[in-house]
């Protein structure tokens, strides 16, 4: 499975991420959705899990976690989603993100029979440390699911193996300290941490947190892997709600076409 994700970074180009929330506005609206970002160009889907405490995102997710829930998402239903994406589009990688305790609540080893059953890619949990992962990483990696994990920017030389120490499929790169939303990093400081991380690991290198125009999106394609898009995202869908899928395809493809024609710095 996690040659699909290797396979997406290795088109010769930046490969465009784009996060949704599971079950936002509903779980039958989801699919709609799903389907317009492929259809925009996006080379890897992160599928979020909805989850009652999002400690690390902004109001624009917290509120769309709120409306999954509501509409009555849980776990088994985020599974039904990725299993049913992946019939549709067999070849583009689906990578779920979230929080620890929907998906260790049934055990570990559950979670990652169910991804690999679903045929998700991988997997970001947002708060197991890496010190603390023996047990979701191992089992999704015995079962083919990368472990995704998270550098930031207080991410330091020290710490830094222990974050690589069983990563796959890409470094998630949380190019701001704090919640997901509108701040977004200086240029410069992306670029320098991009290289450092280049320096550390042969994984690719995903920027993601405030991106949200085509301009931001193409100067972090200069330098880096993947850019990760999400909150913007989530405002189309929080506007359009089941109607969505038309105005998320027109904003992935502006993104897109943003990325693909930007000239990469030297390495």
């Amino acid at each position: 499975m996690t040659v699909r994700l290797a396979a997406a970074f290795a088109k010769g180009r930046p490969a465009l991420v784009c996060f949704v929330t599971a079950g936002d506005p509903t779980p039958d609206a989801t699919p709609a959705i799903l389907d317009a970002l492929v259809a925009g160009g996006a080379d890897v889907i992160e599928l979020g899990m909805p989850f009652t405490d999002p400690m690390a995102d902004g109001p624009a997710i917290q509120s769309a976690n709120i409306r999954s829930l509501t509409a009555g998402t849980r776990t088994i239903e985020v599974l039904r989603i990725a299993t049913e994406f992946r019939k549709r589009h067999p070849d583009v990688p689906l990578v779920l993100m979230g929080y620890a305790n929907p998906m260790v609540r049934r055990g570990a080893d559950w979670f990652a029979q169910a991804c690999a059953a679903a045929g998700v890619d991988g997997v970001i949990c947002v708060d197991i440390p890496p010190e603390e992962d023996d047990s979701l990483g191992e089992q999704l990696r015995e079962h083919g699911v990368a472990a995704i994990r998270l550098a930031t920017p207080t991410t330091d030389a020290a710490r830094l193996p222990q974050v690589l120490a069983g990563a796959g499929g890409f470094l998630y790169y949380v190019s701001v300290a704090g919640i997901t939303g509108k701040q977004q990093a200086v240029q410069a400081s992306i670029d320098d941490a991009v290289a450092r991380l280049k320096a550390a690991t042969d994984l690719p290198i995903a920027v993601g947190f405030g991106v949200r125009t085509p301009e931001q999106a193409a100067n972090i394609a200069r330098v880096a892997d993947g850019v990760v898009v999400g909150s913007a995202i989530v405002e189309i869908v929080a506007e359009y709600g089941a109607q969505a899928a038309a105005p998320v395809q027109s904003y992935i493809e502006s993104l897109a076409a943003a990325i693909r024609t930007a000239s990469r710095k030297p390495a």
